[in-house]
C-alpha cells in the first residue's frame, strides 16, 4: 500500500478501533510486545476503544506511521495468529472458526486462490442470472480458465439490486461484510450503503476481474432440458422476442431465492385509480411527493422505504400483518470519515482484519438465540429479547396505542429482523397512520379494512417482499430422463444438497438455492463465495478426471436433506403458528441454513468427490 495522501497517519487513526489496528501492525512490523502488553485491556469483559492507555495509543501511531512509510512481510506463527485474533474479538475464539476468519478476512491466503488457470479448456458453463452470486462464480472460473457465459434478462448486472431501488433502498448488512473477500473496498462511502453504491461496486468488481465480455444482457433463458447421450444441457433463450437455442456442458442457476414479486390477493385491486408500485420492481420516475399512500407490508423493505418518504407524503398509512422485532445498529445512518477510509486503504492489513472483526461481530453471536432449548427459546433468545424490547419500549414511550400494535409477541429471530431505519420514530409521526385490521379489498379511492373503513389513498406501494419459497420458477429445468425439477419441489418444497446439487440433474448447480439463505447473521457475499468457490472446484476436478457429468448421489441427497430437517426442528424459525418468508405452505422452512456460518464454510470449503457420481 504505502502512502498515498503525503500527509501523516497518525491524525486519521483516532477514531480507529485500537485493537484490531494493532493486530494489523504486528503483521506489518512483526512487533509482537505490543500485543502482549495491550492484551489484557483487549480481552477486558466491557472493553472499549478508550480503555488503551495514553503510552499504548503513542506506541501504536508510531508503529502505523513506520507501517504506512516502510511496509514489510513478516511472517506470523500459528500461535501468534491464534492469539491475534483472540485479541482482536475480545474473546477465546472457537479453534475450528479460526481458519475461517483468517481466510475470509485475507489475512492468510487459500489455498484455491494459488490454483492456477486449467492446462487446457475444460467445459462450457453456462450461467444465469447478474447477480452477487454469479459475479463471484464468474471470477473463480475465470481463474481456473472455464469457459462460461452469464446470460442475464434485463440489460445491466446486480440482480435484485437493480430493480429494488425504492427509496431509502440499502443493505442492513455492514458495508464492510456485504463485499468479496477478492474484492474488499476501502472506500464504502457509508457503514451501510445504497443501493446505487451496491451497483457501483458490482460494477468496479466486473469491470477489474474483465467479466463483462462473459455477459449477454437482454437474454432471459426461458428453459433447460439435459441432453443424456451428449451430456450437455440444451437451453431455450429468448432475446429481443427472439428464440434461440443455447447448448452449455454445465448449467448453473443463479436466479436466487428473491427473483419473482409477491403481490398479495386482494379483490379489487385492479380496480385501484392511482398508482400501484412494488418495492421489487420500482419505477425510476415514482414521485409520491404530497401524495396519501397507502403502503402494505411492515418488514424490511418497508422498514427503509417508509421513513424516507414520510416526511414528503400528504399520508403515509401502513397496513401492518404483524409486528417485527428491529435491531439497532448506532452507525446505521453515518458516513465511513474520510480518516478511516485512508486508513483502510494505506496502513497494511488494516482492511483485513477491520473484516475479520466485523466477520465475527456480524457472524455466528446471534446462533445461540437461535435455537431452541427443551422447546422453547434459549436464554440467549430472552436476553435478545428484553434488549429489543427495551429498544421497542423506548422509542414508543407515552403511546401505548402503538405499543400495543409494535411489539411482537414471538420469539426474536423467528422472523427476519431488519435494521431500524427511523421506523419507530415513523410511526410516532401526525401523518403516519398504523393499521393492523386485515384489507378486505381495494376500490378506486383506497383500501377497505375488514371493519368496513375506507382508508383513502392516491397511491398503494406494495412492500410485500418476494415469492421466495417458489425457486427457479421462471426457468423449467428438465434433468434425466425428463425429471421436472418444478413438480419434483411441488412449486415452494425445494430441496437440494448444500442448497446446491439434486440427484437426478446431471451437471446442475444452484446458487442461492434451497436452505442456502443466512437468517442469523452474516451476509450473502459469504454465502456466494463459498458456493463459487465449491462450484469451481467441483468443476475442476471434473474437468482433471476427464469426465463428462457429475452428478449428487441420491443416497447423499436424502441424508442431508433428512440431517437438515432434524435440526431445523431445533430453529425458532419453526415456532408454532408464526409465518415468515421461509417457511412453505405446508410450514416448512426451505429458505435458510439452520447451522452456524462456520458449519456451511467448513462443508463448503473442499469438494468431496465421494458425494457425486462422476462419469
Amino acid at each position: 500500500m504505502g502512502r498515498q495522501s503525503g500527509q501523516p497517519i497518525e491524525g486519521d487513526i483516532a477514531g480507529l478501533d485500537p485493537f484490531l489496528l494493532i493486530s494489523a501492525l504486528v503483521q506489518a512490523t512483526g512487533e509482537a510486545d505490543l500485543l502482549h502488553e495491550a492484551m489484557p485491556y483487549a480481552m477486558a469483559p466491557s472493553r472499549t476503544p478508550d480503555t488503551l492507555p495514553a503510552p499504548l495509543r503513542r506506541r501504536m501511531a508510531d508503529l502505523a506511521a513506520r507501517a504506512v512509510e516502510e511496509p514489510t512481510n513478516f511472517t506470523l506463527s500459528p500461535d501468534l495468529l491464534r492469539e491475534m485474533v483472540n485479541f482482536a474479538a475480545g474473546t477465546e475464539v472457537p479453534p475450528d472458526y479460526l481458519p475461517m476468519l483468517l481466510e475470509e478476512s485475507g489475512v492468510l491466503p487459500r489455498a484455491v486462490d494459488a490454483l492456477g488457470p486449467l492446462p487446457q479448456a475444460p467445459h462450457s458453463v453456462a450461467i444465469v442470472g447478474a447477480g452477487v452470486f454469479s459475479i463471484a462464480l464468474a471470477v473463480y472460473l475465470k481463474r481456473a480458465g472455464i469457459p462460461f457465459t452469464i446470460y442475464e434478462k434485463s440489460d445491466g448486472l446486480g440482480g435484485t439490486w437493480v430493480d429494488s431501488r425504492y427509496p431509502g433502498c440499502g443493505v442492513d448488512t455492514t458495508s464492510h461484510l456485504y463485499v468479496y473477500s477478492f474484492a474488499l473496498n476501502p472506500d464504502w462511502p457509508r457503514y451501510f450503503s445504497k443501493q446505487r453504491e451496491v451497483l457501483e461496486y458490482l460494477g468496479q468488481v466486473v469491470d477489474r476481474f474483465g467479466l463483462r465480455e462473459h455477459m449477454r444482457f437482454g437474454t432471459a433463458i426461458e428453459a433447460a432440458r439435459y441432453d443424456e447421450t451428449a451430456s450437455r444441457w440444451r437451453l431455450t433463450a429468448r432475446a429481443k422476442g427472439q428464440a434461440e437455442e443455447i447448448e452449455a456442458n454445465v448449467l448453473v442457476s443463479c436466479v436466487g431465492q428473491l427473483s419473482v414479486p409477491f403481490t398479495p390477493d386482494i379483490p379489487g385491486l385492479d380496480s385501484f385509480a392511482g398508482p400501484v408500485l412494488h418495492t421489487a420492481r420500482w419505477p425510476a420516475d415514482a414521485d409520491l411527493a404530497g401524495k396519501r399512500v397507502a403502503m402494505i407490508g411492515a418488514a424490511a423493505s418497508a422498514v427503509q422505504l417508509g421513513p424516507t418518504i414520510a416526511p414528503e407524503v400528504q399520508s403515509l398509512t401502513v397496513f401492518q400483518r404483524s409486528p417485527q422485532w428491529l435491531s439497532v445498529r448506532p452507525n446505521y445512518h453515518l458516513p465511513v470519515g474520510a480518516g478511516e477510509r485512508r486508513a483502510l486503504r494505506e496502513i497494511p492489513h488494516f482492511i483485513n482484519w477491520h473484516r475479520l472483526g466485523v466477520l465475527w461481530q456480524f457472524g455466528d453471536r446471534l446462533y445461540p438465540a437461535l435455537i431452541t432449548e427443551d422447546g422453547r427459546p434459549s436464554p440467549a433468545n430472552d436476553e435478545l429479547r428484553r434488549m429489543w424490547e427495551g429498544h421497542i419500549r423506548g422509542k414508543l414511550e407515552g403511546r401505548p396505542d402503538l405499543l400495543a400494535k409494535a411489539l411482537p409477541d414471538f420469539p426474536p429471530l423467528t422472523k427476519r429482523v431488519p435494521v431500524d431505519f427511523g421506523w419507530l420514530d415513523m410511526l410516532r409521526r401526525d401523518n403516519v397512520h398504523l393499521v393492523t385490521n386485515r384489507i378486505a379489498r381495494a376500490e378506486p379511492g383506497g383500501l377497505v379494512t375488514a371493519d368496513g373503513t375506507l382508508h383513502a389513498a392516491d397511491a398503494i406501494v406494495l412492500a410485500t417482499g418476494y415469492e421466495a419459497t417458489r425457486m427457479i420458477q421462471t426457468l423449467r429445468i428438465e434433468g434425466r430422463a425428463g425429471r421436472d425439477l418444478q413438480a419434483e419441489w411441488q412449486g415452494d418444497d425445494a430441496r437440494a444438497y448444500l442448497g446446491m446439487t439434486v440427484a437426478g440433474y446431471p451437471n446442475l448447480f444452484i446458487m442461492y438455492g434451497p436452505n442456502s439463505n443466512l437468517g442469523h447473521g452474516g451476509s450473502l457475499m459469504f454465502q456466494g463465495e463459498c458456493q463459487a468457490r465449491y462450484i469451481a472446484t467441483a468443476l475442476r476436478h471434473m474437468a482433471g478426471a476427464g469426465a463428462a457429468e457429475i452428478e449428487c448421489r441420491d443416497e447423499v441427497f436424502r441424508a442431508f436433506n433428512a440431517e437438515l430437517d432434524r435440526q431445523m426442528a431445533r430453529t425458532v424459525w419453526t415456532t408454532p403458528g408464526v409465518t415468515n418468508w421461509f417457511k412453505n405452505s405446508r410450514g416448512r422452512v426451505v429458505n435458510n441454513w439452520p447451522w452456524p456460518l462456520q458449519g456451511y464454510w467448513q462443508r463448503t470449503r473442499a469438494f468431496a468427490p465421494g458425494d457425486y457420481a462422476i462419469r
